[in-house]
């Protein structure tokens, strides 16, 4: 059963789920999702994690997916393919947007949230004009520390982010993640070179993302 704890001086709910299959947490969404939508529920941010699994968003290309038939989940998100596994924290926030038709912003609140984590824990990063998620830049290049694909039916998000903690990146190598061949992928961890985990990073991403989400939810 998932830990559900509702944060003081919040009107958002959150639910720890552990390690979840794909498939079943996104049918816990819709359900969630529906609840929200109809005002039965509080706004509430899943944070679980999954066994290894790809998932491509409405604009992946076929040319993009596994070419050794490894097997791709087909989801209604923005984006494209990447991959999701243990150690990758994913936070799924079904909240009612203030502004529903303002999903950049949105997205710009999340980025901000994350980046705060990173900032906490010594890494320096950024987002990217035109290129969604968390990013870290410099000398040795560009690279993806968390990755966000987000849908919005009846004013409420659905979907959300995944936060490179400690995951074997070599799942990776299968695909172009989210479609962006320029560039690698990173974990806090790798960043750190040092290893972290997903409880030493959860609190941050609770509290930074509630902060979040606390300027765009209705």
């Amino acid at each position: 059963m998932p830990v559900v704890t509702t944060p003081s001086q919040s009107a958002i709910a959150l639910t720890r789920h552990g390690l979840i299959d794909f498939e079943k947490a996104w049918q816990v969404q819709r359900t969630i999702h529906l609840e929200v939508s109809e005002g039965i529920r509080p706004n509430t941010l899943l944070l679980l994690e999954h066994p290894s699994v790809y998932t491509a968003g409405r604009r992946t290309l076929d040319s993009e997916k596994p070419q050794d038939g490894t097997p791709v989940i087909e989801v209604d998100r923005g984006g494209k393919i990447t991959w999701h596994g243990p150690g990758q924290l994913v936070g799924y926030p079904i909240v009612k947007l203030s502004q529903p038709h303002e999903l950049v912003g949105f997205v710009r609140e999340i980025e901000r949230g994350l980046i705060n984590v990173c900032e906490d824990l010594g890494i320096k990063a950024t987002c990217v004009s035109g290129r969604s998620g968390v990013w870290v830049i410099d000398e040795k290049g560009d690279r993806k520390i968390a990755a966000i694909g987000i849908r919005v039916s009846k004013g409420v998000t659905m979907h959300g982010f995944a936060l490179n903690v400690c995951p074997d990146l070599s799942a990776f190598n299968q695909i172009i993640p989210c479609g962006i061949a320029d560039a690698d992928v990173t974990s806090i961890s790798m960043e750190l070179g040092r290893n972290i985990s997903i409880e030493e990073v959860s609190p941050l991403v609770e509290r930074h993302i509630f902060e979040s989400l606390k300027k765009v939810c209705a």
